[in-house]
């Protein structure tokens, strides 16, 4: 039997109830570089040093990833959204004629 007649095993999955949790909003940029692909994410701030208090993004995550674990992640989040009824790919708001 050839080895590429072999599917590759996936190693069991172990859950880490103590892994990091970040709240983002939206990913702001994706970045291809040697294979890998660079997600950054942001989410909404608010200074309260001034009045009236001005919102902002701030920068508070980045995921580096192999090309092959981003199209895993984006076809798994696709199919994910599909079964719960939400439109994975969000259609444009209306404009609005004045």
């Amino acid at each position: 039997m050839r080895e590429q007649d072999n599917p590759p095993r996936i190693p069991k999955l172990s859950d880490n109830q103590f892994a990091p949790e970040v709240f983002v909003e939206e990913a702001v940029g994706f970045f291809l570089h040697h294979g890998n692909i660079s997600i950054t994410f942001c989410a909404p701030r608010v200074d309260h040093s001034a009045e009236p208090a001005s919102s902002y993004r701030v920068v508070n995550l980045r995921i580096i990833m192999p090309v092959s674990g981003a199209q895993g992640l984006a076809a798994g989040l696709y199919e994910f959204l599909q079964k719960r009824g939400l439109d994975p790919v969000p259609k444009p708001a209306p404009t609005q004629v004045q």
